[in-house]
């Protein structure tokens, strides 16, 4: 077997390969004699059907299946063993296959079009400092963050007389058209103007309200009805409520029921503990968005340092190829400049972690999936039958290969490990900068003082 690779250009490349009978022969002929102890035929013993038999059956399939296969692993081996940087999949040229004679097997000839990257090199030592923040966590943010909790576990209350923000309850009727069912009305959704009906009132009032002046928007009166959100706009007219209950939510207090609830059994003893786990907590959820600030600093840094060629003509045939009709060629142009800053940085961070030997073990993408599962919902705690919780759901998620979450989880780890061998070799600016700023910057709204 003959691999030669001829460039046309920088980015583009043919690869040309030549198999001679010797290739494939000892190949086709293992496999029809497999064929011969495996394949039924009527007239023939189990297992003793005559190789002539197969070949005359199904010699020419088999030809081209074991053909294809040897140009599949030629081909991936010689882009591996001469570490070409391949970009979109290899194209077979279709015209070169079309004279392919398969009846009279002797030497073939096949080509593939190649789209390669041009070659570079990431010289971490050359890029610029990048800018990293550290945000002032004061007393205000704390303030806050626990308001926000004692919102999210709030207890409720039956106060006797309703104010603004709290639920009535009771029986909602329409004479005219005999409605009757008993529901909530937030009195949140509410609209200003017609407020005053739902405030101030007790059990065993009664509040009359036109229903499509009263509420903010079709879902409110969906929810209030119990009718579908396109069916309300056929309601009209005045409506009925019987005060039967008001239910309000009260913050919850410092108690250490509200700490066990938030933080997990046990974890604190003291209002003091508490408000210094809940900063620690406020400082490591910054900490996330100061990283990935300066994960997407650095991506910038590495994209404006390292030059990087593609053949974005074959690329984009490519993926209108590859996408069959879900995208049209003008969407594809369209998009094609995120398509290929992220292919650059793909590029780059592969050859670094090439380089640095970066590998990526289940432990570590367990491990990442147990904390991302503890962001989601909101787990704070961690004691043993919480982590074991954890545990599961993590697993779960990992198994779950239709979506591929674990190859998703992977990619993420393995980013994760390149970003630390590049912090470890680019110089950084610290700065420290209020919340407000932070949040500016990382839309990009305002440039940080030098």
């Amino acid at each position: 077997m003959e691999v030669l690779l001829e460039k046309s250009s920088p980015t583009l490349a043919s690869l040309k390969i030549t198999l001679t009978k010797e290739d494939y022969q000892p190949k086709v002929d293992k496999t029809i004699k497999d064929y011969s102890k495996r394949v039924n035929l009527k007239g023939f013993r189990p297992g003793k059907v005559p190789s002539h038999v197969i070949q005359r059956m199904y010699g020419k399939s088999i030809l081209v299946d074991e053909v294809n296969n040897i140009l599949s692993n030629a081909v991936s081996n010689y882009i591996r063993e001469n570490k070409l940087q391949v970009v979109g999949d290899p194209v077979p040229d279709r015209d070169k296959a079309a004279e392919v004679n398969w009846d009279t097997p002797s030497s073939f000839e096949f080509s593939y079009e190649l789209g390669i990257a041009s070659d570079f090199e990431a010289n971490l030592s050359e890029l610029p400092a990048v800018k990293r923040y550290t945000i002032n966590v004061d007393d205000n943010e704390l303030t806050k963050t626990i308001d926000s909790l004692r919102e999210r576990f709030a207890d409720s209350i039956h106060p006797e007389v309703s104010e603004a923000g709290d639920m009535v309850f009771g029986e909602l009727k329409q004479e005219s058209t005999e409605f009757t069912t008993r529901t909530a009305i937030p009195t949140k959704q509410v609209k200003d103007e017609a407020a005053a009906k739902f405030i101030g009132v007790k059990k065993g009032d009664v509040v009359t309200f036109d229903i499509q002046d009263t509420f903010t928007d079709e879902s409110a009166i969906a929810h209030v009805t119990g009718k579908k959100k396109e069916d309300t706009a056929d309601l009209s007219g005045e409506y009925t409520l019987t005060v039967e209950d008001v239910t309000r939510s009260a913050p919850a207090e410092l108690t250490q029921e509200f700490f066990d609830k938030v933080l997990g059994p046990g974890q604190v003893e003291s209002e003091e503990q508490f408000n210094e786990k809940v900063l620690e907590i406020i400082k490591g959820n910054y900490e996330r968005e100061t990283e990935a600030l300066l994960r997407r600093d650095i991506e910038n840094a590495l994209l404006d340092s390292i030059s990087i060629e593609l053949p974005e003509e074959f690329l984009k045939n490519w993926l209108e190829r590859t996408n069959e009709g879900k995208f049209t060629r003008e969407q594809i142009d369209e998009q094609f400049g995120d398509f290929a800053k992220s292919l650059k940085l793909s590029l780059i961070k592969n050859k670094i972690a090439d380089k640095s030997e970066v590998k990526v073990e289940y432990p570590e993408i367990l491990a990442f999936t147990r904390e991302m599962v503890k962001g989601q919902f909101g787990i704070y705690g961690d004691d043993e039958s919480m982590r074991e919780t954890i545990d599961r759901v993590a697993q779960g998620y990992l198994a779950d290969k239709e979506r591929d979450n674990y190859t998703s989880v992977f990619n993420q780890v393995f980013d994760n490990k390149v970003l630390e061998v590049i912090r470890g070799q680019v110089s950084t600016d610290e700065q420290t900068v209020e919340v407000s700023e932070f949040e500016k910057l990382a839309k990009g709204e305002v440039e940080a003082e030098a």
